[in-house]
């Protein structure tokens, strides 16, 4: 809900657009991580408990990958959790940014998993291990199944960077157990080994194109970069060609957190004109046609303003 600019001093202007929302879609959000961790948790405690009691050891690995799922879920859970706390005096856009946080550790969590899944492709093509065709295909099924429902919690989100740093976990463990499936096919039909191996390395080469992805975008954010769907020159134009502006001095356009993002201008206003309307104005166009959602703007009489930058 807009604030009335009248109400207000005429200097800078904060807008809330937005923000009941948002908090609405991070409890959603919080809860389907909550969910979505209990349900990796427990399959992997029953994978690892059968591993031990059967002294089987793939299972145990299989184990190992679902808790490694199981870290980066309580990792995006602890992040959506600190992103719903309010501003305070202290922290003024309240912890908005700690979903951004979560998503780099959990990028950086996965270019560990992604080399240690080479190291062992390595090291199975170099010392070939037998593998039990059928079973792998039993648990690369039941690891499916887990991981299909648990993508269906998290696609129901919003895609934040948060929701890609968790999902990007699970859809690599997804895509793991399909390469296992088809892995254990050729295993019973041909025989040949190296498939398990050699489809590891595919799938951790995939995945890694789509964490790089990630961690440039975490770090574009924490840099302050623009927004991604703005185009900075095009905002600074339309803001010029408002009615009752003469020229825009200075314009700065940030992601605050997760698809949340903040302009502060100055505004040089023509003489005639009045700054609760300009303002009006500008406030709406750059809610509507660009998604601001924080607005700043700071009128400078004409004549007084720098030259533009």
């Amino acid at each position: 809900m807009s604030v009335d600019p009248r109400a207000r001093s005429p200097g800078a202007h904060a807008h809330p657009h937005g923000v009941p929302g948002r908090v609405s879609s991070l409890s959603r959000e919080h809860h389907a991580y909550g969910w979505a961790t209990a349900i990796t948790l427990g399959y992997a405690v029953v994978e690892a408990l059968g591993g031990l009691w059967a002294g089987w050891r793939p299972l145990r690995c299989d184990a190992g990958h679902m808790f490694s799922d199981v870290l980066a879920l309580v990792v995006a859970w602890i992040a959506s959790g600190l992103a719903l706390r309010p501003a305070t005096d202290r922290h003024s856009f309240g912890l908005v940014r700690a979903e951004v946080l979560g998503s780099l550790l959990n990028g950086v969590l996965m270019l560990a998993v992604i080399a240690a899944i080479a190291v062992s492709a390595v090291e199975r093509l170099r010392s070939p291990v037998l593998v039990d065709g059928f079973w792998t295909l039993l648990i690369a099924a039941a690891g499916l199944v887990v991981n299909v429902a648990v993508i269906a919690l998290l696609t129901r989100t919003r895609q934040t960077l948060n929701a890609r740093g968790a999902l990007l976990h699970v859809v690599g463990d997804l895509l793991g157990s399909v390469a296992a499936l088809a892995a254990g096919v050729l295993v019973l039909t041909t025989g040949w080994m190296a498939a398990d191996p050699l489809l590891s390395v595919a799938i951790a080469l995939l995945i890694l194109v789509s964490t790089l992805k990630l961690l440039r975008h975490a770090v574009h954010v924490l840099l302050e970069g623009v927004p991604e769907w703005v185009d900075l020159e095009q905002l600074r134009a339309d803001l010029r060609r408002h009615p009752g502006v003469q020229s825009v001095p200075e314009c700065r356009a940030w992601v605050v957190g997760s698809g949340e993002a903040a302009v502060a201008a100055r505004i040089e206003i023509a003489p005639d004109a009045d700054w609760a309307d300009v303002l009006d104005g500008l406030e709406q166009l750059l809610v509507t046609r660009y998604a601001i959602d924080r607005v700043m703007l700071q009128p400078v009489p004409a004549g007084r303003a720098p030259r533009e930058h």
